[in-house]
């Protein structure tokens, strides 16, 4: 299988490279946020043939549904900040009529310990209880949230090539707090969870 994991940025690469044994897979760091993550994702599957891609790298997890260092394996990635504010609430693209927010997956993805569940990809990280406990009731199959997997899974979407997201979490959404992050902790789990799903595949 000829398999490209796009990360954000750098770091989240260099974890992904060094859980990666096959030669048949390629890692790229494709920006962040949604746009950025679809039109560098697009643009690499429009150069080279590609039979899946991983969206991977670090996120926040809900709280009471993925801890500090769990891996995460999406069973949706959900745009979950495009469409409207309403007086009623928020509108997401499918009650506007403008498609659909959702993508699911459909790269089988293997992890024993793996937390499965809606992945959210937002443009503006969680930074308040407020909000945390908003998306919580608006998703609640949601464990975890990021900003690339909803972009990277269109332009799989658009390539007609399979997609999967993984991530490992790093601090739990709510109050900005960055001394409660734990990326080193996160970018190892992400480096071993790697390992253990692309054999799998490989």
């Amino acid at each position: 299988m000829k398999l490209l994991i796009a990360t954000a940025v750098a770091a989240e690469r260099d974890a992904v490279r060094a859980g990666v044994t096959a030669p048949d897979i390629d890692v790229v760091a494709v920006g962040v946020g949604p746009a950025a993550a679809a039109a560098g994702t697009a643009r690499l599957l429009a150069r080279q043939r590609y039979d899946a891609v991983i969206s991977a790298g670090i996120a926040g997890g809900i709280p009471g549904r993925a801890g500090i260092g769990d891996v995460v394996i999406a069973t949706r990635s959900v745009a979950a900040d495009l469409g409207a504010e309403s007086p009623d609430g928020f509108l997401p693209m499918s009650q506007l009529g403008f498609g659909d927010e959702v993508i699911t997956p459909d790269l089988t993805l293997r992890h024993p310990a793996a937390v499965t569940g809606a992945v959210l990809t937002l443009s503006t990280v969680t930074g308040t209880q407020q909000t945390a406990e908003v998306l919580a009731q608006r998703y609640p199959d949601a464990v975890a949230e990021a900003m690339e997997g909803f972009g990277v899974a269109t332009a799989a979407r658009g390539a007609g090539v399979r997609f999967g997201e993984l991530r490992a979490v790093s601090n739990l959404i709510g109050p900005r707090d960055k001394s409660a992050w734990r990326v080193a902790h996160a970018l190892d789990a992400l480096t071993a969870a790697i390992a253990t799903v692309t054999k799998e595949l490989t």
